[in-house]
């Protein structure tokens, strides 16, 4: 009889090759983005080329956590990019099929296995439960995971 061998514990430690039950992340959305940009055809790369400024709209179960935030602010909208394909790990960066394929975790590409946006914007207004942003570079509907303050500049060594 042959001795078992110990269970290695892995990204895909199921037989199946699923993660385990502790290994799921699970997003809830908090809101939408509100947009002008109808198509992801439309939306500039970056908010910082030309993108307008959007509505974020907060769902009730989470409007409390907008208290604090004011007009001014610099915040980070974290997006669910909807319309992302999930099973792409190499692009041409910037869609530019003369610069070579690259992996995107060293690209922005929408396109990835877990497509989270982040967009660096300004509060532009507060309205009860929308926030106006901006400029933002999301497709109207894309919903919104998480805000987050911006806190400081990162220090290089």
């Amino acid at each position: 009889m042959k001795p078992k061998k110990k269970a290695r514990r892995t990204l895909r430690s199921r037989e199946d090759g699923r993660p385990a039950d502790d290994q799921r992340a699970e997003l809830r959305p908090i809101g939408l983005i509100r947009s002008s940009i109808r198509r992801r055809s439309e939306a500039p790369k970056q908010g910082s080329e030309g993108a307008p400024d959007a509505w974020l709209e907060v769902s009730p179960v989470a409007v409390d956590g907008l208290d604090g935030i004011a007009i001014g602010d610099e915040i980070i909208v974290v997006t669910w990019l909807h319309q992302a394909r999930r099973d792409v790990l190499k692009v041409h960066p910037r869609s530019d099929r003369s610069k070579p394929l690259t992996g995107v975790f060293a690209t922005r590409s929408p396109d990835r296995p877990n497509p989270l946006g982040l967009h660096p914007v300004i509060v532009r207004g507060v309205e009860k439960n929308r926030l106006r942003i901006g400029p933002i570079e999301a497709v109207d509907g894309t919903p919104v995971v998480d805000i987050k303050p911006v806190l400081c500049a990162v220090q290089r060594a």
